[in-house]
């Protein structure tokens, strides 16, 4: 079932057009990863979601519904954090989240709360001032926020903002146990790829507002396959050897050096075509993470 269903959105400031006809679908209970280089559309498209924006032409339904048409009925089962989360110093955290609870108008017990600091692992700190958090726990107590209302959908643009180390590994741990055990849908938007990789079901990257491209992360990221860069003293020699040859079709658009996304089995071929032509090799570097994949399909863009 779609929970996400966003169909040829596009949002123009003046003449910028920050996103550009953009199509997507999220499914029930995904980590779904949303990826772009600063300045990409996807806090434009974020705040589509959320209806904070109006798109300039296109549609959003969330959970079969008109965001435009059902915005409050559907942001009642929606959490969401955007960027740094709005916090007020003087409050603590737990009483942030009983002002939320009755800004919401929601039923939200004293345990719900307590167990909501508990999983962003600030309950040692439920009495003290946000005044004297650090920012990784302004980020933690943002997504406490997004949480405690237990809802279906989960937006985070993000997440671990600020984090150490251990925090990120918490929040990654996170996402993971909202998907898988508690059933939730989590949109993530985040610049840490490697946080990603690790948790995300379906990854869709845009650039300049466009769709680049969108698929099953471990479908994208195949490990029969990989992406090798070919590091030569004759680049126009090695170019050669691979057009002429069953490689050409591996072949990957770069504007800088050689690059290929070919099967493993096929690598030391590969090598071997390259010495019998006598191209200068100086090395052969493989790369299979979700950065490399990332910045082989923007960088030509």
């Amino acid at each position: 079932m779609s929970v996400i269903k966003v169909e040829h959105i596009s949002k123009h400031f003046g003449n910028l057009k920050a996103v550009d006809d953009l199509s997507f679908e999220v499914q029930a209970g995904q980590v779904f990863g949303f990826l772009g280089q600063n300045g990409s559309g996807k806090s434009t498209t974020i705040r589509m979601l959320l209806s904070l924006i109006h798109p300039s032409s296109g549609r959003i339904e969330i959970f079969g519904q008109s965001i435009e048409k059902n915005r409050e009925a559907i942001l009642e089962q929606v959490g969401a954090i955007i960027e740094r989360p709005d916090l007020y110093p003087y409050l603590s955290a737990k009483e942030h989240l009983q002002l939320f609870a009755k800004v919401r108008k929601q039923q939200i017990s004293t345990n719900a709360i307590d167990e909501t600091l508990v999983k962003v692992g600030l309950a040692h700190r439920s009495k003290d001032k946000v005044q004297t958090f650090s920012l990784g726990m302004k980020q933690r107590l943002g997504i406490a926020i997004a949480l405690v209302h237990n809802p279906s959908l989960i937006i985070l643009d993000e997440p671990t903002n600020g984090l150490d180390p251990q925090g990120i590994a918490d929040i990654r741990q996170l996402i993971k146990q909202l998907a898988q055990e508690e059933g939730k849908t989590v949109f993530v938007s985040s610049h840490l790829l490697s946080e990603i990789e690790q948790v995300a079901h379906q990854i869709l990257i845009i650039h300049q507002g466009k769709k680049m491209v969108e698929g099953v992360t471990r479908e994208l990221l195949d490990p029969e396959k990989r992406i090798v860069q070919i590091k030569t003293m004759d680049d126009a020699g090695a170019l050669q050897v691979i057009v002429a040859g069953s490689f050409s079709n591996y072949l990957l658009p770069r504007k800088e050096g050689i690059f290929l996304k070919i099967p493993t089995y096929e690598i030391p071929l590969l090598t071997e075509s390259l010495i019998k032509a006598e191209v200068s090799l100086l090395g052969i570097e493989t790369k299979n993470s979700l950065e490399d994949y990332f910045l082989q399909i923007t960088s030509n863009a």
